[in-house]
């Protein structure tokens, strides 16, 4: 990464040992000073696909013209994807087909999210799924937060600790005198936000990998309680749409021992569709042996919501009890 921070404009880095550009883009153009999420974030794509670019934080009037070889975005006062400049704070403003406002980020996602999808090696079968997936999830909540279309205070207590929270953290503090102090605390938050992009869609490619097998072991189960799979993996979703509502526990290998868990009744609840035993609760080893009366059993947590074994036969004692004490 080679930074270059002492001329105007500024140049913040490029990063040529990525992927060759998809274009000749030779310059990646968005506002000088403070910064919010969606033009890093913006930045996070754009970088990877066009690493040979240079990155400019700007606000001369001759660096935020449209231009052969620049995307120019979060700055211009213009929307025009024919040349290349994504701005979304000019009126009238850029609207998703259900009225919802863009960022620039939603408008940058719009029009190279796929490409970046396919630089980071998604499988082109699952590109669109995850594309959608990955702008409804976390590219739309930062631009509805972008616009004011909704508040930080909808997140209550946990509200400093949203993305868009996190990432303006990162900012200089008020008495930072230092020249470059924006353009510094912007190239130090850049991989940060990198990090979360990424770790994000290889999440959704693992639940795009792991659909087919969490499917092959429903079907295998049949009207079982207990779904069986060859290892933690993402499930949920799929079991949720498939009709499996019967399934009340999942098994799995995890290392030399075997989990049984609690199926929550989604993501956004602690709420499971059956605990375990509360007789098995807080216990361990012998303890929980006595309990459950299962040689092998090793721990069962206080929640309820996991117990572990040595093997795959203690394990799968464990859960027919536990179907059995839910019945």
């Amino acid at each position: 990464m080679k930074a270059c921070l002492s001329s105007r404009p500024v140049c913040l880095f490029d990063l040529r040992e990525l992927t060759e550009p998809v274009l000749t883009i030779t310059h990646l153009v968005t506002h000088s000073g403070g910064f919010h999420a969606d033009e890093l974030l913006s930045s996070v794509v754009l970088t990877r696909l066009f690493p040979a670019a240079a990155l400019l934080r700007t606000r001369e009037r001759e660096w935020l013209e449209p231009a052969e070889g620049r995307i120019i975005f979060d700055v211009g006062g213009d929307y025009d994807a024919s040349r290349q400049i994504y701005d979304h704070h000019q009126r009238p403003s850029p609207l998703r087909d259900d009225g919802q406002p863009f960022s620039s980020f939603g408008l940058i996602w719009a029009h190279y999210g796929r490409d970046y999808l396919a630089a980071l090696d998604v499988p082109g079968a699952d590109l669109d799924a995850i594309h959608s997936a990955f702008d409804e999830e976390f590219v739309l909540p930062v631009d509805l937060l972008d616009n004011g279309a909704i508040q930080p205070s909808v997140a209550g207590p946990l509200a400093e600790l949203t993305l868009p929270a996190l990432l303006g953290s990162l900012k200089p503090v008020f008495d930072d005198t230092s020249p470059t102090a924006d353009d510094d605390a912007f190239l130090a938050a850049l991989p940060v936000a990198r990090s979360f992009v990424e770790a994000s869609v290889r999440n959704l490619a693992a639940k795009a990998r792991a659909r087919g097998v969490v499917l092959e072991a429903i079907a295998k189960a049949g009207a079982s309680p207990i779904l069986e799979l060859p290892m933690g993996m993402p499930y949920l979703s799929v079991l949720n749409a498939a009709d499996a509502g019967h399934m009340m526990f999942m098994v799995a290998p995890r290392g030399e021992d075997w989990t049984l868990n609690g199926i929550k009744l989604s993501n956004d609840t602690f709420d499971q569709r059956a605990d375990l035993p509360a007789a098995w609760a807080g216990l361990s080893d012998a303890a929980l042996e006595a309990a459950c009366g299962v040689k092998g059993a090793k721990f069962c947590h206080n929640g309820r919501f996991i117990a572990v074994a040595s093997s795959r036969e203690a394990i799968m004692e464990m859960a027919e009890l536990a179907v059995k004490a839910v019945q």
